[in-house]
């Protein structure tokens, strides 16, 4: 992948004005390191407002936890997930996530945290239904691991500012981020908080450039 010799400059840029315009916005949401892996896999292929109202629902029949997903039967939880969309391929997924954190980590998240980086990250690649936007996820959100959490809003924002070309791969988009960026667990939080939003307000199929602050960018 090319990138322009003032990638580093741009990205820093990019960083200000995001976060002049949207401040502190303390992304991930969750009350515990286990419900932001479970979102994790619930955000896949639908809008985040579904996984509440599905985070919800698990909270409300009390299976929100490692014991009570691996307890639950797979259709039960397929039905309490209805909302998330996909919902009986994402009860299998977290079953198969479940799976994996038992046998694995004694289904502690503290062990699961403490696991090194680079190893983590390759298991969780093995897991079913686990790709690298939901491994770095977790890794990021619930473990509180500097690794770079790249999306379809990450690329489309660059190639919009030619910062990356079309064929530029997750991991290239990712190595962009982790050779510029301190590994700073809260930097990379915020920053893929703010591209998620320039994404959603602005940064759409459609997009509202005029109104973006990241015109000055351009």
């Amino acid at each position: 992948m090319e990138l322009e010799s003032d990638s580093a400059g741009r990205l820093r840029r990019m960083y200000a004005l995001l976060d002049a315009r949207f401040g502190e916005l303390h992304w991930w949401p969750a009350d515990a390191p286990f419900e932001v892996v479970v979102g994790a896999i619930l955000t896949q292929n639908t809008a985040w407002r579904n996984v509440t109202l599905a985070i919800a629902k698990l909270k409300e029949a009390a299976v929100l936890s490692p014991g009570g997903l691996d307890e639950i039967g797979e259709d039960r939880l397929a039905d309490l997930i209805r909302s998330s969309g996909y919902y009986r391929i994402k009860a299998g997924r977290l079953k198969a996530l479940v799976r994996f954190l038992k046998e694995e980590y004694g289904g502690s998240m503290d062990c699961l945290a403490a696991e090194e980086t680079v190893l983590l990250r390759s298991k969780l690649l093995k897991v079913h239904g686990i790709g690298e936007e939901t491994a770095d996820s977790i890794l990021l959100y619930a473990c509180q691991k500097p690794v770079f959490v790249v999306d379809a809003y990450t690329k489309r924002i660059l190639m919009r500012h030619a910062i990356i070309d079309a064929k530029a791969s997750y991991a290239e988009v990712q190595a962009l981020f982790m050779k510029i960026l301190p590994p700073d667990v809260r930097l990379y939080n915020q920053f893929h908080a703010l591209i998620v939003n320039t994404g959603k307000e602005f940064c759409r199929k459609k997009e509202l450039c005029p109104l973006c602050p990241l015109q000055e960018l351009s």
